[in-house]
């Protein structure tokens, strides 16, 4: 890894050139990793929450809310991640800037129970007032060094924050029922950014970088669904004795992990991104993988404290906990990447066939989350057997799925 924007070293102030696309040995800098793991508290907070509404039986009302303070965490990720791939320039402003971000992206984690529980989004819309302060400075201090086409995007960037900020802050004081609602209407002004802002000119992201800190958040989240799944497991073995419930629980939350894993990074999702036309859909796709992978290690909780007794719900619903988030993974990875690199009928079928077989072990009742596990083990072992049939498919550092 590199933390240098423009050339060796680390530099106390420079200009906030653009960076060139095609740029080599382009990856992922410390900084930037430092980033990612900040979010995952966040994301941890959202997944908490799933578990506890799900394990009391409201699943509607608990999807619901995950899916509004997920997307506020993905879509903070999302703003970082394309800018820097832009104009990072690593040097002193910039880094405290990005310090202010991280530090804007905690205070929003501090507020996603109360959004989550009570619709209260004050401390969250503080986290995303203190993370848009400093995006904003960033856009206008890359505004500073471009002209023509170029400047008018990052102008028209740092205004479109502005004007969506003041959304969220409007939120806060409109009637209980409207909040929701308004909610969304803002949710749409902020997925139409980059589209009206890039619309005369592209921001010179690096298609390699962007798909390198796509997959490093992948990972982190799966880290985390890990990480999770593993202290359900172990709580529930300090207040229970019920070795033989959670085995296979704990043994087909480690298969589908591991599958996830394999599955996603089988091929190099960078070689499709050439323009902002590919880019828009795979970038606002992952909402959906990175919301997934942290919602299978909180269906993996939920199975736990179903298995133990904990969660008064029934076996089908602690099973669709697991089951949905693990097919809905390998769905949007097929509908995103892996179908463009895949090589005949049978690669194509494979895993969407194995998303509807793991998603059909939910009626298997307590072996669902084992047998989903070994479905998407099996899913792994057909692409890899399939892919020897078309290596040229794959590039030489990958296997097949």
């Amino acid at each position: 890894m590199t933390s240098s924007a423009t050339g060796p070293g680390f530099g106390p102030l420079r200009r906030m050139t653009p960076r060139s696309r095609d740029e080599e040995h382009r990856s992922a800098t410390p900084l930037e990793l430092f980033f990612d793991l900040c979010f995952v508290v966040a994301v941890a907070q959202a997944g908490l929450q799933l578990v506890h509404a799900l394990a009391e039986g409201h699943p509607g009302t608990g999807v619901i809310g995950y899916a509004y303070v997920f997307f506020g965490v993905w879509w903070a990720w999302m703003n970082f991640t394309w800018f820097a791939s832009a104009y990072d320039c690593d040097d002193v402003p910039y880094r405290i800037a990005t310090f202010l971000q991280i530090a804007g992206v905690l205070v929003y984690a501090a507020g996603v129970p109360r959004a989550f529980n009570d619709n209260d989004w004050t401390v969250a819309v503080v986290g995303y007032l203190i993370m848009r302060a400093a995006l904003t400075t960033q856009w206008l201090r890359a505004a500073r060094a471009e002209s023509g086409p170029a400047r008018r995007t990052t102008l028209t960037y740092a205004a479109s924050l502005v004007v969506c900020q003041a959304g969220w802050v409007v939120l806060l004081f409109v009637p209980e029922d409207w909040k929701r609602w308004l909610f969304l209407v803002v949710v749409v002004a902020e997925l139409m950014i980059p589209m009206i802002a890039e619309r005369n000119h592209q921001t010179p992201w690096h298609a390699h970088h962007i798909s390198e800190r796509y997959g490093l958040f992948t990972l982190i989240v799966l880290g985390e669904t890990m990480a999770a799944s593993t202290v359900a497991v172990q709580s529930a073995l300090d207040e229970n004795e019920a070795l033989g419930k959670l085995l296979p629980i704990a043994g087909g939350g480690l298969l589908i992990v591991f599958s996830a894993w394999w599955i996603y990074f089988a091929v190099p999702a960078h070689e499709r991104l050439v323009s902002n036309r590919q880019a828009i859909p795979w970038g606002y796709g992952h909402l959906l993988i990175f919301g997934s992978a942290a919602a299978i290690g909180a269906g993996i909780e939920v199975a736990v404290e179903h298995a133990i007794g904990k969660a008064h719900i029934s076996s089908f619903a602690a099973a669709a906990a697991v089951t949905v988030p693990a097919a809905l993974f390998m769905f949007m990875v097929w509908l995103l990447h892996a179908r463009y690199f895949k090589r005949g009928k049978a690669q194509q079928l494979d895993l969407p066939v194995g998303a509807a077989v793991i998603l059909a072990c939910t009626f298997a009742g307590d072996a669902a989350v084992l047998l989903a596990g070994l479905a998407a083990a099996a899913t792994v072992t057909v692409g890899v057997i399939l892919s020897t049939q078309h290596p040229d498919a794959y590039p030489r550092d990958t296997q097949g799925t």
